[in-house]
């Protein structure tokens, strides 16, 4: 698709979004945008989520406006950022976000005293390769779309006279299913190289296809995920596994080749085969019925999902070679974990918390298990046990030790396991009540007598 748009303008009675499905914090701030004479669209994610029927997670809102007039609108309102300036609206349990229209990306032509001055609009540059490394130029809202990654997210709710907008074709690619970048795919994303985990990320949780020819750039620029920010790649890949399409995004990360390019740990172990691909896929779907349950995993239950089996098994070819499975273990660990700082900036809190999970399984596999009470205490046992669980569902694997830690969790009691379950004090002996010894009658001088 061509940067060239032919802009549609659906009119309220030919779409189903009705203003009864936003929130009333949005339908304010677009009221008050256009009561103060300027343009509110409601845009992204949340008007192709209305459209498709599904509930946004969030409403953002695009205007004219620039940032020192909405703060100047809204009492309520903090700047943030420093690549581009948002408008963060605080009201009692949200944040409205409200962004100015922005332009498309092309090479800074401005002087530096211009783009600092508080009323211009900012600058934005590529780098040499392509890859912008800032953008933030003001524009009119058919520039604002163009800028945007996909075509079903470039789609806008004009509160004026509620109708949609489609700047890109969003709205064919909705009824086909597509996902479908705005332009040339090679340069989106090589403008952006964190595009194709969206696209990913997109297909997976709407159950979309990728478009054909967007599906082989991916696969051809997929090493080329590295030259993305650390930062954007680990926020990124938490959206990946932690929003209910883990199973699916997996399956969509080895075939086009981004699951070589962001672990390669986990690749190299995949190419044993032995059905070590379906094993993951099986962890992680167990990660998705969390998610659906109500119950997400934590990020370090996330990560033993990916990694835990890779991880078990080359501390186990350590162990067999001589050295103990825990500092086997936590070897491998640390490895992973250097390897995956090069290209994601996991935080060492999360690595620990992984470490603990698997260092846990040996002692939660026993049966009838030592001393369970002081397990229980032990950081980061509930997810320890979860993952339990997960592995011997993936695996098929009937393990008693999971039915008796579900048992010891719950309270019930276990007749096999009775020698296992810490021993209740033992009852205290009634003591003897020792019978009082009288005194002896005092002695009666003789000499008061």
């Amino acid at each position: 698709m061509g940067d060239a748009m032919i802009t549609k303008i659906i009119p309220r009675p030919e779409h189903a979004i009705s203003r009864k499905q936003l929130n009333r914090s949005a339908l304010q701030t677009l009221y008050r945008l256009q009561d103060h004479g300027f343009t509110a669209y409601l845009v992204g994610g949340c008007v192709r989520d209305l459209i498709l029927g599904r509930i946004p997670k969030d409403f953002d809102i695009c205007t004219n406006a620039t940032p020192g007039q909405i703060k100047k609108m809204f009492r309520n309102c903090r700047l943030v950022g420093r690549r581009f300036r948002l408008a963060h609206l605080h009201f009692r349990d949200e944040i409205i976000e409200v962004a100015t229209f922005r332009a498309t990306a092309a090479n800074d032509d401005g002087s530096a005293d211009e783009a600092n001055r508080p009323d211009s609009p900012p600058r934005h540059l590529k780098n040499e390769d392509g890859m912008i490394i800032r953008d933030n130029i003001f524009g009119t809202p058919e520039e604002d779309a163009l800028r945007r990654d996909f075509t079903i997210n470039a789609l806008a709710y004009n509160i004026a006279d509620y109708s949609v907008i489609d700047f890109t074709g969003g709205l064919t690619d909705l009824e086909q299913r597509l996902i479908r970048p705005i332009g040339d795919p090679l340069v989106r994303f090589t403008e952006d190289p964190v595009r194709m985990i969206r696209a990913i990320r997109f297909a997976a949780t709407l159950d979309f296809a990728i478009e054909q020819e967007t599906w082989n750039i991916i696969r051809n620029q997929a090493s080329t995920i590295k030259r993305a920010a650390p930062a954007r790649l680990y926020e990124e890949i938490l959206k990946l596994f932690l929003l209910g399409s883990a199973g699916r995004v997996f399956v969509l990360l080895e075939e086009s080749g981004l699951l070589k390019a962001l672990f390669p740990w986990l690749n190299r172990w995949l190419q044993g085969g032995g059905g070590r691909s379906e094993l993951i896929n099986k962890t992680l779907q167990w990660l998705d019925n969390m998610v659906h349950e109500g119950t997400p995993p934590s990020v370090g239950l996330m990560l033993a999902a990916l990694f835990g089996p890779s991880l078990e098994d080359q501390a186990l070819v350590r162990h067999r070679a001589g050295i103990p499975y825990q500092q086997a273990l936590h070897a491998c660990c640390s490895s992973l974990y250097e390897e995956l700082r090069e290209t994601l900036s996991f935080p060492a809190k999360v690595g620990n918390q992984l470490r603990n999970i698997l260092s846990l399984q040996p002692s939660l596999r026993k049966f009838p298990p030592r001393r369970p009470g002081s397990l229980v205490n032990r950081q980061d046992f509930a997810a320890a046990r979860n993952y339990l669980r997960i592995m011997a569902d993936a695996k098929g694997e009937t393990l008693p030790a999971r039915d008796w830690w579900d048992a010891y969790i719950e309270g019930r009691v276990i007749e096999s396991s009775a020698e296992a379950v810490p021993a209740a004090p033992a009852a205290k002996r009634a003591r003897k009540k020792r019978r009082r010894r009288r005194s002896p009658p005092p002695k009666i001088s003789n000499q008061l007598l």
